[in-house]
């Protein structure tokens, strides 16, 4: 079962390189962030016309995300729990079953910029509802991937220049500290585990401004975590770079894994 993670960055304005990339890629579920949309315009039928089922948590302008599985989506889930106040659309948890069950949660990570300040204070408290909540997807004994744009460059080797970080919320301790928090309570970072010895990336997002990306100045922030079961089954891992050189690009590329599922 292959599964991504893409931050497509507007469904409506970068609909042809989705589905450029899924017919080229063929995933068999993905995780969409930032479609940018409510859920009554979200452009269904190329995306269907592939073979995929779709369910959305959308809102207009702003946020949302996505499943696309050409398996059933069985026992949905919209929002994070944890805030009944909150109105961001900023997460979505499914179950798909090829040759075993896997849960799939898609998450788009709140910003969290300028910091300090309220939305910084968002993040770090968004941060914390979804350890509490991923504690009960891994107490599940299925294999969770927990995948999406989650905001955070976890060390200095995750940009290329981490010291032109250093006051964005991105790359604030607390925000690294949160994301460790995740992990040590039992998720395996996916990308990190398939290049342990890396000194310099691989990075996911390039800035459109100042030629980040012809001057490969990139960050690592969209991330797959792993429950132990399905790290356990983890067969292959990447990273579709090259989406990033093409027309009308997302400023992230798609990152996925194989999992023997």
């Amino acid at each position: 079962m292959k599964i991504a993670t893409f931050n497509i960055n507007g469904i409506r304005a970068r609909i042809e390189t989705l589905t450029g990339w899924l017919a080229e890629a063929q995933p068999d579920v993905v995780v969409l962030q930032e479609i940018k949309t409510q859920d009554e315009a979200f452009p269904h039928e190329p995306i269907a016309d592939l073979g995929y089922n779709i369910a959305t948590h959308g809102q207009k302008s702003f946020n949302g995300v996505a499943i696309l599985s050409k398996y059933p989506l069985e026992d949905m889930m919209r929002g994070l729990p944890g805030d009944g106040s909150d109105e961001q659309a900023r997460y979505i948890e499914a179950t798909v079953v090829g040759e075993r069950a896997v849960r799939i949660a898609g998450l788009y990570l709140p910003n969290g910029n300028p910091q300090p300040g309220p939305k910084f204070d968002y993040k770090l408290a968004w941060m914390e509802r979804l350890r509490n909540h991923a504690r009960s997807l891994r107490d599940s004994e299925l294999p969770v991937v927990m995948m999406g744009d989650y905001n955070v460059i976890p060390e200095p080797r995750d940009a290329a220049h981490p010291e032109k970080w250093r006051d964005d919320a991105l790359f604030q301790p607390e925000s690294r500290a949160a994301f460790r928090r995740i992990l040590n309570d039992g998720w395996v970072d996916a990308i990190r585990l398939r290049h342990p010895d890396s000194l310099r990336g691989p990075f996911t997002f390039w800035d459109y401004q100042a030629g980040a990306w012809q001057r490969d100045n990139g960050i690592r922030i969209d991330h797959i975590l792993l429950s132990p079961q399905a790290a356990d089954l983890l067969v292959d891992l990447g990273i579709d770079r090259d989406e990033r050189a093409k027309d009308k690009p997302s400023d992230h590329v798609p990152v996925w894994a194989v999992l023997e599922a």
